[in-house]
């Protein structure tokens, strides 16, 4: 999240930016500090009282206590994969961000089950961009365990990565369901949608082939002193 607040919401040209955080009950941390810049207008939004929730869902799938196209960034990170119906949730996030607004969600693509109190889902790139379709967004960036720099090693994980997507809304009022009589899936350009981040599969693709070469170059080293030592003993002999 810190991320998407230094190359997108940091970016926005407003006095004053309102903030929903959409799961934000801090159990292990929360992403109120992320957004502590006085620009920042933050509210963490939940379905239960506690520990950074501003307010509280009578409903969980249905937000009438939150007016419409009232914030100018709605973010969620490891929310979805505890919501049974998380279109439904994606729905609502889309009608209370105004037109020109940022989404940006962070959901889990390893990780094992870890009920709180459901665990539902994992996600890929390509889920990703099926949320943002779903709703008619415009797709700024998605990627799943991706990385800014090779040496960002935090970022990368083989059994605990993450998916990410930002996206703007790009009209008024509730959300804009795609046409699904005339929908047609073509597959998106992933390189592109990651604007620069560079994959854990290239990384450590390129790790093996470093380490092959590598493996390759002292083996070879290796055979050539034994030749040597045996070329001794030879003449010794």
């Amino acid at each position: 999240m810190e991320w998407f607040e230094k190359e997108y919401s940091s970016k926005i040209i407003k006095e004053k930016i309102k903030v929903l955080d959409v799961g934000s009950y801090d159990v292990n941390g929360s992403y109120k500090d992320v957004f502590k810049n006085s620009r920042y207008e933050y509210i963490g939004l939940d379905i239960e009282k506690g520990p950074n929730v501003d307010i509280v869902l009578e409903n969980p799938y249905d937000w009438s206590q939150v007016g419409t196209d009232t914030f100018d960034i709605v973010i969620s990170g490891q929310t979805f994969e505890h919501t049974e119906f998380f279109w439904i949730t994606l729905a609502e996030m889309v009608r209370v961000l105004k037109k020109g607004g940022l989404l940006c969600i962070i959901v889990p693509n390893g990780f094992g089950e870890h009920r709180y109190p459901v665990d539902c889902y994992r996600f890929f790139t390509d889920g990703m961009i099926a949320m943002a379709r779903y709703v008619s967004l415009e797709i700024l960036h998605t990627h799943t365990n991706c990385a800014p720099d090779i040496n960002y090693n935090y970022w990368y994980s083989r059994r605990y990565a993450d998916s990410m997507l930002v996206a703007r809304k790009t009209y008024d009022g509730v959300a804009r369901y795609l046409d699904l009589k005339t929908y047609k899936c073509i597959p998106a350009d992933q390189i592109k949608l990651r604007t620069g981040l560079i994959s854990y599969d290239l990384v450590n693709k390129l790790s093996i082939e470093f380490l092959f070469i590598q493996g390759k170059f002292f083996y070879n080293k290796f055979l050539n002193k034994m030749a040597r030592i045996y070329k001794r003993l030879k003449l010794l002999g």
